[in-house]
């Protein structure tokens, strides 16, 4: 949506999302075409994993799984306590029985819980985590595109977009990214 919308006011700026390059590399990292995704609610009931996962694999089968207590330990700052291991357990266990070998962290925050999330699933599934597929995607794209190279700041501040800014985002945000960050409220209605 953001693409969609927003980017029509910067025709200069691009928008890379995470759903996509995750979605290729579970597809192509699946051995049994069973492919797990813990998600938001509201990622689960829009069923995007599945449909860009079945754009790729039209045989896959998606197991998809509402994980609604783990964004609010994250946004606490409680990712490393023993309410995060216990909820990440128990949020998981359901999925685990699908004799799935791919696990798509399929929000941004899951990937603060990860070293949990590795412990209560072992060393299988393959887990696909948007840390680690969306910047060697943007480093392509970069490569194919050099005419971005010109119009990039070198050495510049970072500045955050975000749906929903708040005192509690930037607090956050400085202990995630380190230092003062500058995040602007974008309204998406």
């Amino acid at each position: 949506r953001i693409q969609q919308e927003y980017i029509v006011d910067f025709p200069y700026r691009r928008v890379l999302g995470v759903l996509i390059p995750a979605a290729e590399e579970a597809a192509q990292r699946t051995m049994n075409g069973r492919i797990g995704v813990i998600a938001t609610e509201a990622t689960v009931r829009a069923g995007a994993f599945e449909r860009e996962i079945h754009k790729l694999d039209s045989l896959a089968e998606v197991f998809s799984l509402a994980c609604p207590l783990l964004v609010p330990l994250v946004e606490e700052g409680l990712e490393s306590s023993h309410l995060a291991k216990t909820a990440v357990v128990g949020s998981l266990k359901p999925l685990l029985k699908r004799n799935i070998d791919v696990l798509i962290l399929g929000c941004t925050h899951y990937g603060i819980l990860e070293p949990w999330i590795k412990e209560a699933i072992g060393p299988k599934p393959f887990i696909v985590s948007g840390q680690r597929v969306v910047p060697p995607k943007l480093k392509n794209y970069l490569e194919r595109h050099p005419e971005f190279e010109q119009r990039l700041a070198k050495n510049s501040r970072r500045e955050f977009h975000t749906t929903d800014k708040t005192d509690k985002f930037d607090r956050l945000g400085r202990g995630h990214f380190g230092g003062v960050i500058n995040s602007r409220h974008i309204a998406l209605s």
